[in-house]
């Protein structure tokens, strides 16, 4: 196989398997355990489940691992296109891990809130939920926080697609975009937080640019230049 397709396709892999860990994390966990404004609910949930909660924590810190690892892999699929737009595609990559990370805090402090402790014997059971799922709280703010770096990131990215010559630039320009709807759904978690709901739904075919490069580069790969295939036939 050639370096260049197979260099894409261990990127494809490599995204495909953020699949494994970022539903489970992002969206089971908190549909099945959390019950919106009612902390008893909420911590009731928690303990009853509490190897779910604990896999939600462990599956956001290993999601932040493979993003990491995605953006190496694409900074040696793409530095040849444009060796000073690839390495801010890490740097956003990076940023964006380094608040995920700090971000599943929350949720290991809201779990502790919730089984008490001898510590936190000078709060009452109410109380302890109420500071539960406050780190709850902040823990989803924290993935409306990142969402702005799940954005920024893929501008550089999609530039790169679209510039390769390898890749399809349909797709590159699909990411650029993709960038901007994770921005503004960013921005709207902030400022508008009652419209975000119905703005996440409506920019879903703008968020699926992501999903056209992972399925692109595990099942198609990246075209080989043709003056690169015909090198190695006459070499063959």
């Amino acid at each position: 196989m050639h370096p260049l397709k197979k260099a894409a396709r261990i990127a494809g892999a490599i995204y495909a398997s953020m699949v494994l860990t970022a539903p489970f994390s992002l969206i089971y966990v908190p549909s099945k355990l959390i019950v919106r404004d009612n902390a008893a609910a909420t911590a009731e949930n928690v303990l009853a489940h509490e190897t779910m909660f604990r896999l939600s924590i462990l599956g956001d810190l290993v999601g932040q691992v493979i993003f990491i690892c995605l953006a190496i892999a694409l900074y040696r699929l793409l530095t040849g296109v444009n060796k000073i737009w690839a390495a801010l595609m890490v740097a956003f990559v990076l940023v964006s891990a380094a608040v995920g990370f700090v971000n599943t805090l929350n949720d290991i402090a809201a779990l502790i809130l919730f089984r008490g402790a001898d510590f936190l014997a000078v709060f009452d059971k109410p109380q302890r939920d109420a500071l539960g799922m406050l780190f709850i709280r902040l823990h989803t703010q924290g993935i409306f926080i990142d969402e702005m770096f799940w954005g920024l990131w893929l501008f550089p990215f999609g530039l790169l697609v679209f510039r390769s010559g390898f890749l399809p630039r349909f797709i590159g320009v699909w990411l650029m975009i993709n960038c901007f709807g994770y921005v503004i759904l960013s921005v709207i978690a902030l400022f508008f937080p009652a419209y975000y709901g119905a703005a996440f739904n409506w920019s879903q075919p703008v968020l699926f640019g992501e999903l056209a490069i992972m399925l692109w580069l595990l099942i198609k790969g990246a075209k080989v230049p043709a003056a690169t295939t015909t090198a190695a036939a006459v070499a063959a």
